[in-house]
């Protein structure tokens, strides 16, 4: 008998278990579905609003309302509306944004009929109008003349000047314009072909691919001086997004590829650094030298460089506002608790962004606002996180911060 009620309570506690682990598993798809429906049909800003803010004061003046409206007879107001006017005056208009002096200004005088050398000019009405003369192509055409000396026979002709790609019909000028127009306006070059196929001038797709691409190894000598100087920055925020790429050995398939983005936003530059894994590899290559603060989102594979003694590894407090910010559907009371500690710390640095602060009175007002909020942030983490389940989405959240304690603070 006791041999059975024993096994009866096993069970029971394996079953408890089970449904434990699917009510998360519910709870956790539940949310996901959330998610997915927010991406396709919802707004993307993750706005907060905090119910019981500690900064807002509370000045009790609702049921002085109450009794004010109560006390109040009710008067039944008739009132006229006046029709407006049919055509209203504008207000005076600002007039047009004045053309810029730098642009070439091509002189047209009207001058009306009947002047005569009797007639004196008292002053004139001045318009301009933007105009274009839009883009044309034509033929550089190198003739270089040969010569004979006649005691020797010998053939002299100049030679030819250097050119950006020798093999290639293409000038330095149509070479510049396909590459802006690709990669700074976007175009794709079936779009620049039929561009170019309005001025009776047939180029293969094929041709115009294989000159972006040669076009690209002339300018590799800047792309090196960029990274020279993103690296030279004292801090930096890397990144990693994916990217389908064509496959070129199978028509019509692609393979996953990584871009790696270092942006330096104090001289707000940016550096792409395109490689074919997300492993450690990429980022520990290009800053194998780098000195300085990188931030990053905590992903794992950044965790070799605080190990180095030259870098310090920042993480974002916008990631981890994020993880409470989608957690509130699963626990919604810790995500506000979370969601209102992050938002006095946003707003002590709303408040210090006023240009008349330097950098010492900044550092003085996080030190005397923001350690405080932050040391009662983390105890709170520290308690709720022997509270929650650790799969649920409040637990990872609370875990990720902890995790990343040091980097965000």
């Amino acid at each position: 008998m006791e041999s059975n009620y024993q096994d009866l309570y096993e069970a029971n506690c394996k079953l408890q278990s089970i449904n434990e682990e699917l009510q998360l598993e519910i709870s956790t798809l539940k949310l996901q579905l959330a998610q997915i429906r927010k991406m396709i049909y919802g707004s993307k800003q993750e706005r907060f609003v905090s119910q019981t803010h500690p900064e807002q004061l509370s000045l009790g003046i609702e049921d002085e309302t109450e009794g004010v409206i109560a006390s109040q007879s009710i008067q039944k107001i008739n009132y006229q509306r006046v029709q407006p006017k049919p055509n209203p005056v504008p207000p005076n208009h600002p007039g047009r944004n004045k053309l810029p002096d730098h642009l070439e200004r091509k002189i047209i005088v009207i001058e009306p009929d009947g002047v005569t050398n009797s007639m004196k000019k008292i002053g004139e009405e001045i318009t301009e109008e933007l105009e274009l003369e839009p883009g044309k192509l034509f033929v550089n055409r190198y003739v270089r003349p040969k010569y004979v000396q006649p005691t020797t026979e010998q053939i002299i002709i100049a030679p030819m000047v250097d050119r950006p790609l020798p093999k290639v019909i293409a000038g330095a000028g149509l070479l510049a314009q396909l590459m802006i127009d690709k990669y700074v306006d976007h175009l794709p070059i079936y779009r620049i072909c039929e561009r170019f196929k309005r001025d009776n001038v047939n180029i293969p797709y094929n041709t115009m691919v294989d000159w972006v691409g040669q076009a690209i190894n002339l300018i590799l000598p800047l792309y090196e001086v960029l990274k020279k100087k993103i690296l030279n920055s004292n801090y930096l925020h890397a990144d990693e997004t994916g990217i389908k790429v064509l496959d070129k050995d199978k028509k019509g398939s692609t393979h996953q590829g990584w871009f790696w983005v270092y942006h330096n936003s104090i001289e707000r530059m940016v550096l792409f650094d395109y490689q074919p894994t997300r492993g450690r590899a990429a980022p520990h290559e290009l800053l194998k030298n780098y000195k300085g603060h990188l931030q990053t989102d905590g992903y794992n594979v950044y965790d070799i460089f605080k190990q180095n003694k030259d870098i310090t590894v920042l993480n974002c407090m916008a990631h981890a506002r994020r993880m409470f910010f989608e957690a509130q559907p699963n626990d919604t009371i810790r995500s506000a608790a979370a969601l209102g500690f992050i938002q006095q710390l946003y707003a002590i640095e709303r408040s210090i962004k006023d240009p008349n602060f330097t950098l010492d009175q900044i550092l003085s007002e996080r030190h005397q606002k923001s350690v405080p909020i932050l040391n009662q942030f983390n105890h709170w983490l520290k308690i709720n996180l022997l509270e929650v389940l650790p799969k649920s989405p409040i637990g990872k959240a609370i875990a990720y911060t902890l995790e990343r304690w040091k980097e965000l603070t």
